[in-house]
């Protein structure tokens, strides 16, 4: 069964998820109940695995919380959006953009952030974002409602990890820089005028180690204040604008 909420479509039932990843439909978390077991859920646990779905394993008073049908234990949440193809997006982008601008979110978390960033993407320009399968933010009701329907503007595509998409980039001929506080460079002595990925990082980590070693530069936002970082919304428009400024 299927069920529309103020934020998010849910589908709702071992049987009717199953059908759905089977149809192709985009699913952002499946949540599954703690402790149960039958052969149709077994089934389910195979095809999300297969399809690498994100999911939670929950008690049951938080499924009763999503919905009021019969969840029978399990609640898909279904994306809101269309992801657009990684590599066929790079593609074309590079094929047809002078200047190609892509923003990458490693691990991040809020789905505000994730929607206040969407928002400042689409108002700079940038040609795509692109997000972890696993582990980060989804497109939800939430973070549609914070871009103000830029979510519905601007590509964005998942992928299995994110040292992949950085190298897939890098062969494309796009520079990969970092936003991290772990450089003496700041975004001012960066250029940013060939073809640009800016990786964004968690929240309370900021891009991961391994993400930094392989990345083209590194730049920071200089900080005159007492508190050590801004929040990544914030900092990544800083950032955008930036680029804006000297392409322009």
């Amino acid at each position: 069964m299927v069920e529309s909420t103020k934020k998010d479509l849910q589908i709702f039932g071992t049987r009717a998820i199953i059908e759905a990843i089977q149809a192709g439909k985009e699913i952002d978390k499946v949540f599954l109940q703690k402790g149960l077991h039958n052969p149709l859920l077994s089934e389910l646990n195979t095809l999300i695995k297969k399809n690498g779905v994100q999911t939670s394993h929950v008690p049951i008073e938080k499924l009763n919380k999503l919905t009021q049908q019969n969840h029978q234990g399990a609640i898909a949440v279904v994306s809101a959006i269309s992801y657009y193809d990684f590599e066929e997006l790079v593609n074309a982008v590079v094929e047809t953009e002078a200047a190609p601008l892509f923003i990458l979110l490693d691990q991040l978390s809020d789905v505000r952030n994730f929607g206040a960033i969407i928002r400042t993407a689409e108002c700079t320009g940038v040609h795509g974002i692109i997000i972890p399968k696993k582990g980060g933010a989804p497109v939800n009701g939430v973070a549609i409602k914070t871009s103000a329907g830029a979510a519905f503007n601007i590509p964005i595509a998942k992928v299995d990890h994110i040292k992949d998409a950085i190298y897939y980039l890098q062969g494309s001929g796009v520079q990969v820089v970092a936003a991290t506080e772990k450089t003496d460079t700041t975004l001012f002595e960066t250029d940013f005028t060939p073809p640009t990925a800016i990786v964004m990082g968690r929240e309370d980590s900021g891009v991961s180690p391994g993400v930094l070693k392989i990345v083209d530069k590194q730049a920071k936002l200089p900080l005159k204040g007492s508190i050590a970082s801004l929040n990544v919304s914030v900092a990544c428009g800083a950032f955008l604008y930036e680029i804006v400024r000297q392409r322009s």
